[in-house]
């Protein structure tokens, strides 16, 4: 039997991917292949998300792709001898990988492309309905587009949940010119790692969304603001901009029509407090990463004191679906106010961790333990943090909470950019209250006095009241502190700081030497307790 010809095998040039591996498997695939006279074409997509199988090799063998996983370096020349071409059994082989379960249960909007395509390929974002969106987008009115996005129902996914359309309408409606476009990828929160994943893996997407903003709002110039440990997704993203204008998808005139807009991309210096939107604007302009007061709200007086929309990547890139298909099909998925899907990150103590798409409404039992298998370490889960390092702890008691942002603000959280990180039963929450404030204190721009003072106050209250010589007036302080954060914070960093330490002390007050937990009692009443 001849060799199979002109055959696609796929490696991730995802960054986790790469640090597993993965660029030394696609060079000994491609050394082994010349080795042995195969006509074999390596292909570098994205990640499916699914980490624990990564680095994972895939062959497209009559239309469909197979997948094997997780595969060594090592691994290449026994998988090429077991009949890696003809999709050939192996004991890596996970079958096609549509039908991997973790992948197949999901509803992938925003992520149709992202482990499918060589992300650097225009021709394969093309060949997937890329620019699909811009082209109905530009046949509409700025207004009707912006209607679009209104009736979709799509609310900002990078934390703060404000409808997108309203801010869109907002900048539309603005006298001040010139308009921006800026994408918020300062992903600095804790157990998140989709926005990188978009711009790893599918970066045409990012820049045909903020043309569609740009053609909608009426701006001219759009920056993508990255942050410096995301190196791959910085070069990745220079190449796409550096492409998109030579075929007509950047620049003047784009796609024929009267639209004019570039692309730059800025390189933050890792500061946290960056990935909140003016302090990000005042980066952009060269200066110190300090927040702004609102108002002014960025939409009317923001990069250089211009009407700007900002918008985080994940927001931005459900927009090209959304165009494509209209707004009413993305509100038909989520429940309630939460329209369309999130893209879940399941990280910490967790078997299968990774990203999963799901529609708004599944509980976070079934993301934890129907997607990610429970913890990696076969323990209880006795903490689950939603919403990056400024989330709220949610105990066992809590899981069948249904993810969406009313739902979980009504259990005493916020659902902000996604993030789900699993503790087991060994974790010391009393610990992590006080990594909280700790984080606060060191991410801190300085300008105000609450996070400023406040949050380095709180890791002192924290260490006094687990010695517990006072612990009665120290946690009637802490109560008080938590309050001035949350209330007299400049933004949210310092606001939203005493939500982990409030909720660890009340689900977990036996780590505070509260005594045990009932998970019926508020905080209040801990305190009381504790006299």
């Amino acid at each position: 039997m001849s060799a199979p010809s002109n055959m696609r095998v796929f490696v991730p040039c995802d960054a986790l991917s790469i640090a597993l591996g993965a660029d030394e498997v696609a060079d000994r695939l491609v050394a082994e292949a010349a080795s042995r006279s195969l006509d074999v074409t390596v292909v570098r997509n994205g990640s499916h998300g699914l980490f624990w199988l990564e680095p994972m090799v895939e062959v497209e063998v009559d239309g469909v792709r197979h997948a094997y996983g997780p595969i060594d370096a090592d691994d290449v020349p026994e998988l090429l001898d077991a009949g890696l071409l003809e999709a050939g059994p192996h004991r890596t082989s996970l079958g096609p990988t549509h039908s991997i379960p973790e992948l197949e249960r999901q509803t992938r909007l925003t992520f149709a492309r992202v482990g499918v395509i060589d992300p650097r390929s225009l021709d394969d974002y093309l060949a997937h309905g890329g620019f699909d969106g811009l082209r109905r987008a530009l046949t509409m009115a700025p207004g009707d587009v912006v209607g679009e996005i209104e009736t979709s129902g799509l609310r900002g996914r990078g934390g703060a949940a404000f409808p997108t359309g309203i801010k869109w309408r907002t900048v539309l409606g603005a006298p001040a010119t010139p308009k921006y476009v800026v994408a918020n990828a300062d992903e600095g929160d804790s157990g998140t790692f989709a926005d990188r994943m978009v711009m790893e893996g599918d970066p045409f997407c990012l820049i045909e969304a903020m043309a569609i903003a740009a053609h909608a709002v009426g701006a001219s110039h759009g920056v993508i603001y990255c942050r410096s440990e995301y190196p791959h997704a910085i070069a990745t993203l220079e190449y796409c901009i550096d492409v998109a204008p030579q075929h007509g998808w950047l620049g003047s005139g784009i796609a024929g029509s009267g639209l004019d807009f570039d692309i730059e991309v800025r390189v933050g210096a890792g500061a946290y407090i960056c990935g909140e939107e003016t302090s990000m604007l005042e980066s952009i302009e060269g200066k110190r990463g300090m927040v702004r007061p609102k108002p002014p709200l960025p939409a009317l007086e923001g990069l250089y004191g211009k009407p700007t929309v900002v918008n985080n990547i994940i927001t931005l890139a459900s927009v090209p679906w959304i165009l494509a298909n209209g707004g009413a099909a993305y509100s038909a998925h989520g429940v309630g106010r939460s329209s369309g899907t999130l893209p879940v990150q399941l990280a910490g103590n967790i078997r299968r961790g990774g990203l999963v798409e799901v529609p708004f409404g599944i509980t976070v039992r079934e993301l934890i333990e129907g997607y990610g298998g429970g913890t990696a370490s076969g323990r209880p889960a006795r903490a689950v943090q939603i919403g990056g390092p400024l989330g709220a702890y949610f105990h066992d008691g809590q899981l069948d909470t249904v993810l969406d942002y009313e739902a979980i603000a009504a259990a005493g959280g916020l659902l902000g950019h996604g993030g789900v990180v699993v503790f087991d039963d060994t974790i010391d929450m009393a610990a992590q209250a006080r990594f909280a404030m700790e984080f606060c204190a060191a991410e801190s721009c300085g300008k105000c006095t609450p996070c400023r003072i406040g949050s380095t106050r709180g890791v002192e209250l924290i260490d006094k009241i687990v010695i517990g010589e006072r612990r009665s007036a120290d946690v009637a302080q802490l109560e008080e502190l938590c309050d001035v954060l949350e209330h007299g914070s400049l933004c949210a960093l310092g606001g939203l700081t005493p939500y982990p330490v409030r909720s660890a002390m009340q689900h977990f007050p036996e780590d505070f030497g509260l005594g045990d937990r009932n998970s019926d009692q508020n905080f209040e009443q801990k305190v009381g307790e504790s006299n």
